[in-house]
């Protein structure tokens, strides 16, 4: 199922301005303007299924060396990322997202200095799943291989053009309904485009959560609704008003 929604702003210019740029990407083009001047600015969205899901999986050691803790790190990462290859995930959608090492101090209060206690190594990866219904058995492989902490689901759509193009397409109507509302009242008959500026909004409207588990606590297959997300676009629009030719 698709909703839409929009919203408005309008500016009316009542002065008679020379001319007014219309930007494109290769050149710039100006119309000249006889009549007054209505500027529209209109959001339009489409709201579809996500048939994309992003979900972050990492792993963080300590050990008192440098050394020792990039190597224990390294193996359980390694162990995370065959886990994610065996379910069938392919390579090009697993990537490293950050990688950290930090000494660890202790604060000794009575005598007021650090007492160094190790090094921490923590590396992420991000991991795009196109099989959305499987997002939960993957978290819980994930912390069963030796996932310390997860983030996510973030939820999209891979291929949002035609969502877009029907959103550009409502935005234009509404933005002529209303410019031609705003012409009749002011006495013209109609109105004409001089320019159109447009502004894309992401589609990836779910904010990601934060979970942190051990694997002797997952204990059913976690639960995940993929609900709905938005993709839309920003138009602005300058119109000017027009009055009917007679006829000759």
């Amino acid at each position: 199922m698709i909703r839409h929604s929009f919203a408005f702003a309008a500016a009316v210019a009542l002065a008679l301005p020379a001319a007014f740029p219309a930007s494109a990407i290769a050149a710039e083009v100006e119309i000249q303007s006889a009549g007054p001047v209505i500027e529209l600015s209109v959001y339009e969205s489409v709201t579809a299924a996500p048939d994309l899901v992003t979900i972050g999986a990492g792993v963080s050691t300590q050990a008192p060396t440098a050394v020792e803790a990039m190597r224990q790190n390294a193996a359980e990462m390694q162990r995370v990322i065959d886990r994610i290859l065996a379910l069938g995930v392919a390579e090009e959608d697993i990537q490293t997202t950050g990688i950290s090492l930090n000494a660890q101090y202790d604060y000794d209060r009575p005598n007021q200095r650090q007492i160094f206690r190790g090094y921490q190594v923590s590396n992420r990866v991000s991991v795009t799943l196109r099989e959305i219904d499987e997002t939960g058995a993957v978290l819980d492989a994930l912390v069963s291989a030796g996932a310390t902490n997860l983030s996510g689901p973030s939820f999209s759509i891979e291929d949002d053009e035609a969502a877009k193009d029907l959103a550009r397409k409502r935005a234009v109507e509404r933005a002529e309904q209303r410019a031609r509302a705003y012409a009749e009242v002011a006495g013209y008959s109609g109105v004409r485009i001089l320019s159109i500026s447009e502004a894309i909004r992401g589609n990836r409207a779910v904010p990601e959560t934060t979970l942190r588990a051990r694997a002797a606590d997952v204990a059913l297959s976690t639960p995940v609704q993929p609900g709905q997300v938005n993709t839309g676009v920003s138009i602005t629009i300058k119109y000017e008003m027009v009055s009917a030719q007679p006829a000759g």
